[in-house]
């Protein structure tokens, strides 16, 4: 499948910041966290295993990336108020965190240090973004 990408890892302070807010969740058989086009929910923190990031371009399932520990899943869509752009999905024996919208939003306006924070992650995606090759 792939390796894994760093894009989407935060750094520890942040993960331990808002692990400590989240509660962690049971997938259920299906193990799809979020589809592409779905209204956000909340920030998704992977704390153990791994993650399918896929697209749907062109009526195809194309991989974007593969994700590990310590990944943000689901940030664009809850600070933007639009529709998550991606899929997601548990890989066997992974573990995660769901932080609320709400709650999320509410920690970027009132602890700084967590919106710089969590500002250095989106830069990496966005990067990681650019440098997908259009064939993918």
């Amino acid at each position: 499948m792939g390796k894994v990408s760093t894009a989407f890892v935060a750094d520890r302070e942040l993960i331990e910041a808002l692990q400590q807010r989240s509660r962690p969740i049971d997938l259920g058989p299906n193990r799809i966290l979020f589809r592409q086009g779905d209204a956000p929910i909340g920030v998704f923190i992977l704390t153990k295993g791994t993650a399918k990031l896929t697209r749907h371009s062109k009526g195809k399932e194309v991989l974007a990336a593969r994700v590990g520990a310590g990944s943000l899943l689901g940030v664009p869509a809850v600070i933007g108020a639009k529709p998550y752009s991606l899929t997601a999905e548990a890989m066997k024996s992974a573990e995660f965190c769901l932080l609320p919208g709400e709650y999320f939003i509410h920690l970027m306006h009132t602890e700084p240090t967590l919106s710089f924070r969590l500002l250095q992650v989106l830069s990496a995606e966005v990067r990681f973004a650019r440098e997908v090759s259009p064939h993918r």
